[in-house]
């Protein structure tokens, strides 16, 4: 198998982590991870408990950004976002159930606490989940920008207190009135 970035160097095996067997790039340091695999890893792995939460990652490894076509049957593979805040994303052949993982996104994943969370990376509620958060902050951005920061915090205390409001609709029938 050829790796899907580098086109030329054949994948060797490899593991990404204690019993998580992977397909990998010597050139790139991308991996070609079997689901299957992953899914008997993940039924095994004790994920960390960091009460923290999630942590923020100060340098993101490269990200193919060009579509990659499976090492094993030569299918375009989709690319799934990790988180909106997050550019990189993971490619996935639905056909074959291999994921490719860039050099580095294996730490990534594990950074933002993710790596035991993979299927549901892979997920359409995960991804609608992004874009939903991407586009409020992409309409907070504007509101900011049209009304500055100072007046568009006071409109989110606003919105925050309006929400749970139980006179909510009548609230904004006596707004609308101007």
């Amino acid at each position: 198998m050829k790796c899907p970035v580098c086109k030329t160097p054949e994948l060797r095996p490899t593991l990404i982590e204690e019993l998580l067997p992977a397909m990998g790039c010597e050139q790139c340091k991308g991996s070609l991870v079997g689901l299957l695999y992953y899914r008997h890893w993940a039924e095994h792995h004790k994920p960390p408990s960091d009460a923290n939460g999630p942590a923020t990652v100060s340098e993101l490894p490269a990200d193919s950004v060009n579509a990659l076509r499976c090492s094993k049957c030569e299918r375009i593979m989709n690319k799934y976002r990790l988180t909106g805040t997050v550019a990189n994303r993971l490619d996935l052949c639905s056909v074959c159930d291999e994921a490719w993982l860039d050099g580095g996104e294996w730490q990534l994943l594990e950074q933002l606490q993710l790596s035991d969370k993979l299927p549901s990376v892979f997920s359409d509620a995960w991804q609608r989940k992004i874009r939903t958060e991407s586009s409020e902050r992409l309409r907070q951005e504007v509101l900011r920008r049209d009304i500055g920061a100072d007046d568009a915090g006071k409109v989110e205390t606003i919105r925050t207190w309006l929400s749970g409001h139980p006179a909510k609709s009548r609230i904004l029938t006596y707004l609308y009135r101007d």
